[in-house]
């Protein structure tokens, strides 16, 4: 199978009814906007939904159509995706908004910044859809990111390594290049959850992303060996990635504060959750979210609660 009919499969594969009744009430909200919804994030796994915070994105025709004229829709096409609240039937979600074309382009090699092809290299659903259009623009899209990711990462990987170290040291690349708050084992542990999909998926991404290899049981071998200068080419560009995503992320959190209705305390519960800490937002830190968030990286960045 291809890539692309690989991904499609995935992404039309079941998930919980009360998720598809979140996405249908999220899309209902949009109305004509609205294009597709995309489900994500270590939620699939999960039977259990009550306490979780359910990830999604809304992908819409284009910002104005979605938010209008005003500050939203520009904060969006500036530093996309915003991401919102929402609850229904219970349960707890956010989501965040791209249009079409940026989910097309973050989502491919046309863009250093890792968040959406290092989110969409992993499983996803595409739960919700406007039309056969939107569905089909959507795959093109998400069938990008595995490619992009393994690309990405090829100059820091060895030229021979097991199918999990491919996937768990790409991904590990792309969490350093953002303020992560998840433990060091993270990246390993998304590989080990699904370690079948990771190994079904490698032949069709190597071949997509233009990379010729020998996949032998567990082990994949690149037929090109790189030689030392695109290594250490590759790895400036991955200093470039990370000190750009770690201030992508501040910036993101900025906007958040004026988007995100009680961010800050969505980011200390982030934080909580999976840095094992625990942190408590002061009525100031509510009141100024901004400052408030600052102040908390450099206790964060100390304890090792984010990297």
């Amino acid at each position: 199978m291809t890539l692309q009919q690989l991904v499609s499969a995935e992404l039309a594969e079941p998930v919980n009814p009360r998720v598809s009744a979140i996405a249908e009430a999220i899309a209902a909200k949009y109305g004509p906007a609205a294009r597709a919804i995309l489900f994500y994030g270590s939620c699939l796994r999960e039977t259990q939904l009550e306490g979780l915070m359910l990830d999604f994105y809304l992908i819409v025709s284009d910002y104005r159509a979605a938010f209008g004229k005003g500050w939203l829709a520009f904060a969006n096409r500036m530093l996309p995706p915003n991401v919102f609240p929402f609850e229904h039937d219970g349960l707890i979600a956010k989501y965040a908004v791209l249009s079409e074309a940026d989910l097309a382009r973050l989502a491919s090699t046309e863009t250093r910044n890792v968040s959406v092809w290092a989110r969409f290299a992993q499983p996803s659903r595409l739960i919700w859809i406007a039309d056969r259009t939107a569905g089909d623009r959507t795959v093109a899209a998400i069938a990008q990111a595995a490619p992009a990711l393994i690309s990405a990462a090829r100059p820091m990987l060895a030229d021979a390594l097991s199918i999990e170290q491919l996937w768990g040291e790409a991904f590990a690349l792309t969490y350093g290049a953002e303020l992560r708050a998840e433990r060091l084992t993270r990246a390993g542990s998304v590989v080990a959850a699904d370690r079948e999909r990771y190994r079904r998926f490698t032949g069709a991404t190597l071949e997509a992303a233009g990379l010729a290899a020998a996949i032998a049981g567990d082990e994949v071998r690149f037929a090109d060996r790189l030689p030392a200068d695109v290594r250490k080419s590759g790895a400036a560009l991955w200093r470039r990635r990370r000190r750009e995503g770690k201030l992508l992320t501040l910036a993101r959190l900025a906007k958040a504060s004026t988007t995100y209705a009680g961010g800050i305390d969505y980011l200390a519960w982030k934080i909580n959750r999976h840095a094992n800490t625990a942190i408590t937002i002061r009525p100031w830190q509510r009141r100024w979210p901004i400052l408030g968030a600052i102040s908390l990286l450099p206790r964060l960045l100390m304890r090792g609660a984010v990297r």
